[in-house]
């Protein structure tokens, strides 16, 4: 089976159990209407094709799973404690961290975990710098500050570790494809 083929046969899987998930309950009928519903979204709705560069390491993307478990909890502890401790409101604002993450599908899981942490939310990505602006609850400190870019830091290096090493990593015809129309000197060369 080729790739290609797997990730359809994958996406038809997922749509069937979403759509089993969504009925509530395992019988044969519900296995076979989402089977259908989900062959008719996929040839009706196609999604474009997403370029995927390297390889997966299940190694290092169960690492990646652990620190995220870990991370979430302990910054939910902190929500917790910021909610009730006695005293003033804790400092936000917005802090920027430059990325070396090369692919716009791992920059895509990078900035869903980032959020799915308590206490960050993702302002802006900027795509072609590679540079976030993310919104921190706690900014209280420079100890808060540095543990914010410690966290990233980490977070990066899971996923470079567990989807683009540089070893591996090869772009695809498609990386940075849309850079080229953006350029006016090279309006009109194509």
């Amino acid at each position: 089976m080729t790739r290609e083929g797997f990730l359809r046969l994958s996406a038809l899987v997922w749509l069937t159990a979403v759509w089993i998930l969504l009925w509530g309950n395992l019988s044969i009928a519900n296995v076979v209407s989402g089977l259908a519903v989900g062959v008719l979204i996929m040839v009706l709705m196609p999604l474009p094709g997403v370029p995927v560069q390297g390889r997966v390491h299940v190694l290092s993307l169960l690492r990646l799973g652990w620190k995220f478990v870990y991370y979430s909890l302990e910054s939910s502890l902190q929500i917790a404690w910021l909610a009730v401790r006695p005293g003033p409101l804790p400092v936000t604002g917005v802090l920027r961290y430059q990325l070396g993450i090369k692919s716009d599908l791992v920059l895509t899981l990078f900035i869903d975990v980032l959020n799915l942490i308590p206490g960050t939310m993702v302002l802006e990505i900027d795509q072609a710098r590679r540079i976030v602006y993310v919104h921190v609850l706690d900014m209280g400190s420079a100890k808060a500050v540095g543990q914010f870019y410690r966290t990233v830091a980490q977070l990066e290096r899971l996923f470079v570790a567990a989807f683009e090493r540089d070893s591996e990593w090869k772009p695809s015809a498609w990386h940075f494809g849309d850079e080229q129309y953006d350029d006016p000197a090279q309006e009109g060369t194509t």
